[in-house]
């Protein structure tokens, strides 16, 4: 009787060179993408002293220059709030095309995609640029560059849990007489409206820390008047800005984390 036993491998042989020589080739390409940004490391040296010194030049906070970034806040606020709501609506067509299950026909199913990849793929910054071409620098061009850019993550996440609703309760209402409508408004948007509160308060709360960034292309918000004081080296307005962003981001951080746990 033989002593030896067969010893158990998640990986034969040939899987393991594969991936020892796929782990090899991701180091080259990391090594090698590295050494392609040409980084200058006196800058990384240097970098804790500067930052110090920025720092103090930013410390203390000019509180009276708060009075004066009020209407900036608001209207970021009210560019995150329009553009999240004017996302919402042209996103639910958008999802029920791109759901597999609800899409009329093949061409429009791939339409549906089509748009959720394409208004996924642009930067909000880029939306910005060009809507400020467009419609010239203000809210408006911020409030249209947050909706487009939210259109595709909004529908994307609708259009899964479209997919993921019970048939048996479509079947149901069909059977029974129900016109599309009904199916719709009686089975399908019962069955998803806790995931769309759940993606429209998520998307509102990413939305609002989009909205103050846009204004450093001229779209609005608490990003214009931060691009203004740094243009200037006004330092400790800046850091009053800053300060109050992230006042913003947390509150709505808050918000939207209240909003979800509830329809949780």
């Amino acid at each position: 009787m033989s002593n030896s036993t067969d010893s158990w491998s998640r990986f034969d042989r040939r899987e393991r060179l594969l991936r020892f020589f796929g782990l090899l080739a991701g180091l080259v390409i990391l090594v090698a993408a590295w050494r392609a940004m040409e980084v200058n490391y006196g800058y990384a040296v240097t970098a804790p002293r500067e930052l110090a010194d920025l720092f103090g030049r930013m410390y203390p906070p000019n509180v009276g220059y708060s009075r004066e970034i009020v209407g900036p806040l608001l209207e970021t606020i009210n560019i995150s709030i329009l553009g999240t709501a004017l996302a919402i609506v042209m996103a639910i067509p958008v999802a029920f095309l791109g759901a597999s299950n609800t899409s009329p026909n093949k061409p429009a199913y791939l339409l549906g995609k089509f748009i959720i990849s394409f208004t996924r793929s642009v930067n909000v910054i880029i939306w910005a640029l060009i809507f400020v071409v467009i419609f010239g620098p203000g809210a408006l061009a911020g409030v249209l560059a947050i909706s487009i850019r939210s259109i595709g993550f909004t529908a994307k996440l609708i259009a899964e849990a479209i997919e993921e609703i019970d048939r048996g309760s479509v079947e149901a209402i069909t059977a029974a007489g129900a016109s599309p409508i009904d199916v719709l408004i009686y089975s399908i948007v019962p069955q998803i409206k806790p995931a769309f509160i759940s993606v429209a308060t998520l998307r509102w709360d990413i939305n609002v820390r989009a909205s103050t960034i846009i204004g450093f292309v001229g779209a609005g918000g608490i990003g214009v008047p931060l691009q203004t004081e740094i243009n200037y080296f006004n330092w400790e307005a800046v850091l009053t800005i800053l300060i109050s962003i992230l006042g913003l981001v947390l509150i709505s951080e808050a918000i939207s984390a209240y909003l979800r746990k509830k329809v949780m």
